[in-house]
């Protein structure tokens, strides 16, 4: 990874479709499991029901990712095979 894209705060590659954040990648997975456990933590917290579509939606983001489980929350960049269709 070059140094100047680790101090962009954003990066996407159009190419490959992969979106990194201060040179983490981000996965649907992580930002599911974030999503789901604000939920739930809203849930408990708020009692408002309105939260459950944010605890669906982080559930339906990481059935999408299932697949990348373990790399999550790897660090780095992660260079992983090319997306293929």
């Amino acid at each position: 990874m070059s140094p100047e894209l680790l101090h962009k705060p954003l990066h996407y590659d159009a190419i490959q479709r992969r979106l990194w954040i201060r040179g983490q990648r981000c996965h649907h997975g992580a930002t599911g499991a974030l999503l789901a456990g604000a939920g739930i933590v809203g849930l408990v917290a708020l009692r408002a029901p309105l939260l459950t579509g944010i605890v669906a939606a982080g559930g339906v983001l990481m059935v999408h990712d299932w697949k990348d489980r373990t790399l999550w929350f790897a660090r780095g960049w992660q260079d992983q095979p090319a997306l293929t269709r």
